[in-house]
Order: structure tokens, then sequence, then C-alpha cells
């Protein structure tokens, strides 16, 4: 007879160790391009908040370059941080070229360039990530379908079917990995100059910019004539724009 308790440790520890993997792999691409660099994050309510961009799988933190003194209610804080639950909150994010270090600025001409120019490994990473977020269903059906099997076979079914939580929860970390969006619209423009419509409050402001990348939730917009206030100077920025206050309206030149 197996051991069930030692199977269950075993499927535990393969749980942890494939869990921290795939959270980290679905951070979110968009706000992974402006992670330590100097972003303005911009809420809906008008509020603009500076620092270092982090982002986690859970989240986003804006680490101030120094500490902040709230004279309201007289505490010091030293950084921001947005969950990703109050990611509706967000109206965009916002990385202006002259914030950028020596090392920053060439890096991001670096991305720019791969962007208008992808490499032979860069379209194919592109189009083999695209295939599986569009076979995701069929993936979770042949996992449900061998899984099945298994459990029916000696002596893998003693084993396994004492341990359909863990499977579960592994099943579900791969389908949160594979559940990147593919968009064939946007696809077909990603390097291209677009009109990007953006909802504010008082209506719909159009900015035009390089399409760099989108997900499931942002999009991102790079090159951008952007100014906030609208009384404010333009300047040379790139955006992460929600999905659901951002649209690709135009193909612009």
């Amino acid at each position: 007879m197996p051991d069930t308790f030692a199977i269950t440790i075993v499927f535990i520890i393969l749980c942890t160790i494939l869990g921290a993997f795939f959270r980290r792999r679905s951070r979110d691409r968009c706000l992974l391009d402006f992670s330590n660099d100097l972003v303005n994050l911009e809420r809906k309510d008008g509020k603009i908040i500076w620092g270092k961009l982090r982002v986690e799988n859970t989240g986003l933190e804006l680490v101030y370059n120094s500490p902040y003194l709230d004279k309201k209610d007289g505490h010091i804080e030293t950084s921001y941080i947005l969950y990703k639950n109050e990611y509706p909150n967000i109206q965009c994010l916002v990385r202006y070229l002259d914030e950028l270090t020596p090392e920053g600025k060439k890096s991001r001409q670096t991305t720019l360039e791969k962007t208008y120019h992808p490499n032979t490994m860069r379209r194919m990473k592109r189009k083999v990530r695209n295939f599986f977020a569009t076979v995701r269903d069929s993936v979770m059906e042949f996992l449900n379908l061998f899984l099945g099997r298994l459990k029916t076979a000696t002596p893998a079914r003693a084993v396994l079917s004492t341990q359909d939580k863990y499977i579960s929860q592994i099943k579900q970390q791969l389908l949160g990995t594979l559940g990147t969006s593919f968009e064939p619209l946007l696809e077909k423009h990603l390097g291209k100059r677009v009109i990007l419509e953006m909802t504010r409050e008082k209506g719909i402001v159009e900015y035009s910019g390089i399409l760099k990348d989108y997900t499931s939730e942002f999009l991102e917009v790079m090159d951008v004539e952007y100014r906030y206030p609208p009384e404010e100077s333009s300047r040379k920025a790139d955006l992460v724009v929600p999905r659901s206050i951002g649209t690709i309206r135009h193909l612009g030149e």
C-alpha cells in the first residue's frame, strides 16, 4: 500500500514550487515593462502617485525617492501599495522619458527599436505565447482526460484519488499562466503607430503612440506626447492603460 501521508507531503511541496513559478510568470507583461522605472500612477479620482515601480502578481508598489510626510495624519510614508483588486481605480501609468536614467533611456530605446523591428526569435516567442493562449481550453481538456485515465490505472489510482485538491490547484495555476490574451485585431498592429482612446471623467481623449503590447487587462503604448493635467505642457511618455477605459481605435501614421 502506498504511504498516502508521504505522498500528500510531496504534492504539497510540488504545489508550492509550481505555484511560486506560475505566480511569477503570471505578472502582467505591460506593467512589468515599467518595472524599476520612475512612474506616475494616475487614479480615477485625480490623485497622482510617483515612485519606482515594483510589480507582483498580487498588485504593485511605488517606492518613493524620499520619505513623505502626511501632514494631515502626521505619519511618514515611503511607498504606495495598490492591490490587484484595486486595479479598476487606475486611470493610467505614465513613464516620462525625461525622468528616466541614462541606462533607462538606453534600455527603452532598445525596446522601442525591437518593437519596430522584431527579430526572428522575438516573433517566434510571440507566436508560441499566442498559440497557447488560443488553445488553453484544449490544453485543460487534455489534462483532465489524461488525469482521468491515470486515476483508472493501477497503482496510480490509489495515489491520485487522494490528491484531488492539490491536482486542482496545479491545474488552476497552469490555467492562469496560459490565460494570456490574444487579440488578432491588435496583434497585427504591434509596433505600429495607433490612436488610443482613453475615457476620462470629462470625456474621451485621444493619444497617438506606438502599440508595444497588450494583455487581458492593459494596453501599452509608447512614444506619446502626453499632458496631464490639461494645462500642463506635453512631454514624451509611455503609457499603460486599463482596457476597461482604453481602446485602440485607429491605425495612425
